[in-house]
């Protein structure tokens, strides 16, 4: 499917994302951090090497690319930045713009997909409602059609990048008959739109990420802005959930990467006793359990990054990203805890990797789809 994209163009780009994160990223975490966001300039900077446009079509300003590149863009950028806040508003429109680009009409698609790859324009998703997340059929939020306006009331919240957001993907109930999954759509929402009102909300990790609480009161928008055909929401918001599993769980690894690496320089370095800490059984054992966690998520990832880009996206696979995630996920957990552990007191400070990793787990076995559903939708996929 994508034989332009060779393994050596993939080195490449994993070369990039490294100096990038080293450089335009990591030393900034801390200031981001205590803003509350990121600068509208790391979107731009990004653009500019060609990362928040890998995996679109060229015409509307992207890079084609696999899966197999998407998730070293991800694991990378994730263990060399070490910030899960910076993943999820710098990237926040590959959540928000799949749908468009698999559903939407030509001229919805120029007219919003292109802005955001070129890092001027910030596009989100709105689906989790103050009612509830994961049961997204029952869903709140309408919209009803007057003329050729949509007329949106509601309320969406914990969404991430909704404070600094140009386009939110927002999922609404067309048909108010329906209470379930066949009265959902999804409309793209200019966020400038009067009607439109924000708040922010603080979290305990993903400090540099802005998540807002949104209100929609009487916002119109043209019928243009439906995605898709109306009543068919539901099917879109569950097929693009696995596109951002995957991505979390490349995400996931390369953060458990990133406190191995700072636990093994911590160890080489410190001396207890007399000794460096690598020298003490009781260490080594640890980095190994995170070795063998890192290594087998590394597997699995690659194994279903190879399946989607060969055009297996069936039961069995979306079976195996529900618990991949959760592996992966788990897989952070036991390397923020041993790195925390290893490190000591200095793990506990601000400002280590390990110290943000282990307040951003949480948000990790959480959002995309919690722990708990992930292992019911695998078993749902495998007939259990």
């Amino acid at each position: 499917m994508h034989h332009e994209f060779t393994a050596e163009d993939r080195a490449a780009l994993v070369d990039t994302v490294q100096r990038f994160a080293t450089q335009a990223v990591a030393p900034h975490v801390p200031a981001w951090e205590a803003a509350g966001e990121l600068p509208r300039s790391l979107h731009r900077q990004a653009a500019a090497l060609g990362l928040l446009g890998l995996g679109y079509p060229e015409q509307l300003g992207g890079t084609p690319a696999p899966w197999r590149a998407r998730n070293a863009l991800s694991q990378s950028l994730a263990r060399f930045g070490g910030s899960g806040g910076v993943m999820a508003s710098l990237f926040t429109h590959n959540i928000g713009l799949p749908p468009v680009l698999k559903h939407g009409t030509p001229e919805l698609q120029a007219e919003i997909i292109p802005p955001v790859l070129r890092g001027e324009q910030i596009a989100a998703l709105g689906i989790t409602e103050p009612g509830g997340g994961s049961d997204v059929a029952a869903l709140r939020t309408t919209a009803r059609l007057e003329g050729s306006d949509y007329v949106i009331d509601g309320e969406k919240v914990f969404i991430t990048s909704g404070m600094r957001c140009d386009w939110i993907t927002l999922a609404v109930r067309t048909d108010p008959q329906s209470k379930g999954a066949s009265g959902i759509s999804m409309v793209v929402v200019p966020c400038n739109a009067p009607g439109v009102s924000r708040s922010r909300l603080d979290k305990m990790g993903w400090l540099c990420s802005d998540t807002a609480h949104l209100r929609f009161d009487g916002v119109r928008v043209p019928a243009r802005y439906r995605v898709g055909d109306e009543g068919a929401g539901f099917r879109m918001i569950m097929g693009n959930f696995n596109g951002e599993r995957l991505a979390m769980s490349a995400m996931a690894l390369g953060f458990a990467e990133a406190c191995h690496d700072e636990a093994l320089a911590w160890a080489r370095q410190r001396s207890t006793f007399g000794a460096p800490l690598i020298e003490r059984q009781v260490i080594r054992h640890k980095l190994m359990d995170m070795q063998m966690r890192i290594r087998s998520t590394q597997a699995w990832v690659d194994a279903l990054g190879d399946r989607v880009d060969a055009g297996d996206e069936g039961a069995d696979w979306v079976a195996n990203v529900c618990l991949l995630k959760n592996h992966a996920t788990q897989t952070m957990q036991f390397c923020a805890d041993a790195a925390v552990q290893i490190l000591g007191g200095m793990g506990y400070m601000r400002g280590t990797v390990s110290e943000r990793v282990y307040r951003e787990v949480k948000v990790m076995t959480i959002g995309g789809g919690a722990e708990e559903i992930m292992k019911e939708l695998a078993a749902r996929q495998w007939g259990l």
